[in-house]
């Protein structure tokens, strides 16, 4: 957990109608035998409730080691699982938490200019779409507050 220094790519989600925001870090290697990409190191931070701190720690033990492959083919449902399940109200935890991996490998893959697979370019756009959102929603809040306070 926390921020990493010097990260590979970095994953950020968030959710417009709990609150909860994702930050995922990774360190990518390449793996001497097999010439494949693996995480080596992975940290999150998270702002938001239990279950979200909860799925963002699996998510980082799920992946660790995994080739960048692998890692993207982490589910919610893994998530979950890996968890022991979460309460209904709480899924979407799992999915914040698979969609910071995945953006932080997408992320990688911008940085050091690879090509972007297609199932990984649509869920970027769906996830900056949901993003977009939330930062809009905050700033609307941020500036009810002000006026708010100024009264």
């Amino acid at each position: 957990m926390g921020r990493m220094k010097r990260p590979d790519g970095i994953g950020k989600v968030g959710n417009p109608i709990c609150g909860d925001v994702m930050w995922v870090y990774i360190k990518v290697k390449e793996d001497k035998k097999t010439k494949k990409k693996k995480i080596s190191d992975i940290k999150f931070e998270t702002f938001g409730c239990v279950a979200a701190i909860a799925t963002s720690s699996m998510i980082t033990s799920l992946a660790k080691g995994k080739t960048l492959e692998e890692a993207m083919k982490i589910s919610r449902k893994d998530v979950s699982k890996a968890l022991g399940g979460l309460p209904p109200i709480k899924i979407h935890c799992s999915i914040l938490a698979s969609d910071a991996l995945s953006e932080a490998i997408y992320d990688y893959y911008s940085k050091n200019n690879l090509t972007i697979p297609e199932e990984l370019a649509k869920r970027h756009e769906r996830i900056q779409r949901t993003l977009k959102t939330v930062e809009k929603r905050h700033k609307e809040y941020i500036e009810l507050e002000k006026k708010v306070w100024e009264k």
